[in-house]
């Protein structure tokens, strides 16, 4: 018996009615793989040579001997297996929701894509309880990631190759009670962002008066327009605080949707940006959070519309707490307090 073989045998162990046959490929001609067949051209390629359910031809043996396979095999599965393809199907079409698309399986993997730019919203607990398991897995990115066109954000694979059918109805089974539970949203989906029209104050003299080049500006535009939103006016203050409280109402009379101010968020008595914001009647979430770099950040709300005040290395960092909470907001999340104590975990970046 070939190491092949005692392996596929061996993940097949805990059915005896799943039957395996070893077949000469040249004998094989007409019947169907049970498996995919990978080749592997080391440095230059790794793919997929033949799909389950192939039937063999002629024209592939030479291409079965080039990859090693003398022999192929046929099973027949027992009423209580699924091959792997059909495990990870099962799965991925239980678990998935809204704004995803599903791969074609690929050696007992499914990949699961975002169709949209959008926040991935993945439930821990389902994802452990599924990994808790055995012999099946589901492999995910964090919630709360931002996630384009075309992106996995999942992907279910069955480990050997046939499974307990037990195994995937657990699955299914998790997968409804967690709808059933949340109004019938999915365990695994995507949020769309909204496009939000921005009004952006500037403070600093040295940047009133001309003296140097805004650089806020431009990278608070890229930021939001990459996700979809807009900086729909920008205003400059001086380091005075009733100037900044004037210039925030009045952008909060344009009915823009969030306001962004920018410059003075150090700790430096002449640092006056946090004081202004709470003094145009902010309700303050929180001035300061334990992550690097941003921890400088304050976010508050006021009449319900949020507002932020951006530290410096908002400027030059391309990830800080600004680029944390910035597409959750987008998404239509209310931050809490919890949300920013959170942050501490993981929240050392490039420091």
């Amino acid at each position: 018996m070939s190491q092949e073989q005692k392996q596929l045998e061996g993940e097949i162990q805990q059915s005896e009615s799943t039957i395996l046959k070893e077949v000469s490929v040249h004998e094989a001609i007409g019947l169907r793989l049970a498996h995919d067949l990978t080749r592997i051209i080391p440095g230059e390629f790794k793919g997929r040579l033949f799909k389950r359910g192939h039937i063999v031809t002629e024209a592939d043996i030479p291409k079965l001997l080039d990859i090693g396979k003398e022999h192929i095999y046929i099973m027949e599965l027992g009423a209580n297996d699924l091959h792997e393809d059909d495990a990870a199907i099962r799965m991925a079409e239980a678990l998935y929701g809204e704004h995803l698309l599903l791969a074609e399986p690929h050696e007992g993997k499914v990949s699961i894509k975002s169709d949209m730019l959008g926040l991935a919203e993945i439930d821990k607990g389902i994802v452990d309880a599924i990994n808790g398991l055995g012999e099946i897995a589901l492999a995910t990115i964090k919630s709360k990631t931002v996630v384009k066109s075309g992106q996995p954000l999942a992907a279910t694979r069955a480990i050997p190759l046939v499974v307990p059918r037990t195994k995937v109805e657990t699955v299914e089974r998790l997968a409804a009670e967690y709808r059933l539970a949340n109004d019938g949203e999915a365990p695994l989906r995507v949020r769309p962002f909204q496009k939000l029209r921005i009004g952006l104050l500037t403070t600093g003299g040295e940047v009133y008066s001309g003296r140097i080049t805004d650089k806020f500006g431009p990278a608070v535009k890229n930021k939001l327009e990459e996700l979809g939103s807009e900086v729909a006016e920008q205003r400059f203050s001086p380091d005075d605080r009733q100037t900044i409280v004037k210039e925030i109402h009045y952008l909060l009379e344009q009915g823009y949707d969030m306001i962004l101010v920018t410059g003075g968020m150090s700790v430096d008595p002449d640092d006056r940006t946090p004081g202004a914001i709470k003094a145009a009647g902010a309700d303050i979430v929180s001035y300061g959070t334990p992550m690097l770099p941003g921890s400088m950040l304050l976010v508050g709300y006021i009449n319900g519309k949020p507002i932020m005040g951006l530290p410096g290395c908002v400027m030059h960092d391309p990830y800080t707490s600004f680029d944390v909470l910035l597409p959750r907001m987008l998404a239509g999340d209310v931050i809490v307090r919890e949300d920013i104590v959170g942050m501490g975990y993981g929240g050392l970046n490039n420091c």
